[in-house]
C-alpha cells in the first residue's frame, strides 16, 4: 500500500494558536471587554476557591491543553492540575483535573473552560465508536472538513485523540479532484476532463514544481462516481481514490478491481457513512473510511465542576 499520509494533528504552536485565537474571543463574548457583575458583586476579591472537573458521564477525555490555555487567558494564578491525559477513556464521576486560584476568576472562566472540554471530549468519544466498530478490519476512520470554522486544528486534534485518522488539513495539504472540479474546470477538445485526464493533468502540473519541491510529493486523490470510472482512473497513477456513495456490493467489486492490478493504490468509501453502517463499509475491504459525522455530528461530554 502507498506510504503517504496526510498530516496527522497533535498539539504543537499552531494548535495552540488557534486555541488561545478563540478563547479570546469567548472572553469578549462573556465580558464584552467589561466583568462578571454577578461574580464581582458576590464574591470578595481576595476569595480563594478550589474545584473539580469531573466527567458526568463514561468516553474519551479531550481538550485538557486547551483547558489550561483557557485558564491562563482569564486569569494566570489559576492553578491547573491535570489527573487524565487526552485519549483517555474516564469513568462517569471520575476527577480529570484540579483547579485552585482566586474564587473570581474560578467562577468566570468556568463556562467557557467546559464548553472547550465537553466539545472536543465529544468528538473524540464519537470517534473512539466508530474506531472501535471496525477494529477487526484492516480499515481506518478519517475525519474531513466539515468541522466548525475557526475549530478545526482543535476538532481534528479531537479526532487523534478518539483514535481516528486525520484527513487533509485544508485545501494546501493535498490535491484531492472531485466532480465539481471536473464540472467546472478546464475542457478539452473531447469535453471536460474525465477523472483519470485530471489526475494526469495533476500529475504533470506537480512534476514541473521538480524533485526538490516537497509539494511535489502531496498526495493526489481522484473522486470517482462508478466502477468505470474506477478502471479508467488505476493506471493514472492516484494516491487514493475516494468511491463516493457506492453500495456495498459495488464497494466490493471496486476493491476487487484494484486488488487485481493496483495493490499500492488505497480506497477510501465516503458519503453517508453512518455507525450503525461502517462496520459493513469496513468488512468491504477498502482501505479508508472518511466521514464528517465525527465533527458535524458529536454530541458534546457532559463535563461539569465540582466546588471543594
Amino acid at each position: 500500500m502507498t506510504s503517504k499520509e496526510f498530516r496527522q494533528i497533535e498539539w504543537d504552536e499552531d494548535v495552540e494558536d488557534d486555541c488561545r485565537q478563540l478563547i479570546r474571543l469567548a472572553v469578549r463574548e462573556d465580558l464584552g471587554r467589561l466583568y462578571d457583575w454577578t461574580t464581582v458583586a458576590l464574591v470578595p476579591e481576595s476569595a480563594s476557591g478550589r474545584a473539580n472537573v469531573v466527567a458526568r458521564k463514561a468516553g474519551v477525555i479531550a481538550g485538557l491543553p486547551a483547558a489550561r490555555i483557557a485558564l491562563d487567558e482569564y486569569d494566570p494564578q489559576i492553578e491547573f492540575n491535570p489527573l487524565a491525559a487526552d485519549g483517555d477513556r474516564v469513568a462517569a464521576g471520575q476527577i480529570v483535573a484540579e483547579l485552585n486560584g482566586p474564587a473570581r476568576s474560578l467562577l468566570t472562566a468556568e463556562r467557557p473552560l467546559l464548553n472547550l472540554l465537553g466539545h472536543l471530549s465529544g468528538i473524540a468519544t464519537l470517534t473512539a465508536e466508530y474506531v472501535a466498530a471496525v477494529a477487526r478490519t484492516q480499515a481506518r476512520v478519517y475525519d474531513t472538513r466539515k468541522t466548525t470554522p475557526g475549530w478545526r486544528r482543535l476538532e481534528k486534534y479531537a479526532v487523534r485523540a478518539g483514535g481516528g485518522w486525520n484527513h487533509r488539513l485544508g485545501l494546501f495539504d493535498a490535491v484531492l479532484i472531485k466532480d465539481n472540479h471536473l464540472a467546472l474546470g478546464a475542457t478539452t477538445d473531447r469535453g471536460r476532463y474525465t477523472p483519470a485526464e485530471a489526475v494526469s493533468k495533476v500529475r504533470e502540473f506537480l512534476a514541473r514544481l521538480g524533485p526538490e519541491d516537497p509539494r511535489s510529493e502531496i498526495i493526489v486523490e481522484v473522486e470517482v462516481d462508478t466502477l468505470a470510472q474506477l478502471a479508467e482512473v488505476l493506471p493514472a497513477g492516484p494516491d487514493l481514490v475516494l468511491l463516493d456513495n457506492f453500495p456495498l456490493e459495488r464497494l466490493r467489486e471496486a476493491v476487487a478491481t484494484r486488488n487485481a492490478g493496483y495493490p499500492q493504490i488505497q480506497l477510501e468509501a465516503s458519503g453517508g457513512i453512518e455507525l450503525a453502517t461502517i462496520a459493513e463499509v469496513a468488512a468491504a475491504g477498502v482501505d479508508r473510511i472518511s466521514t464528517g459525522a465525527l465533527t458535524h455530528s458529536a454530541q458534546w461530554f457532559d463535563v461539569g465542576l465540582d466546588w471543594i
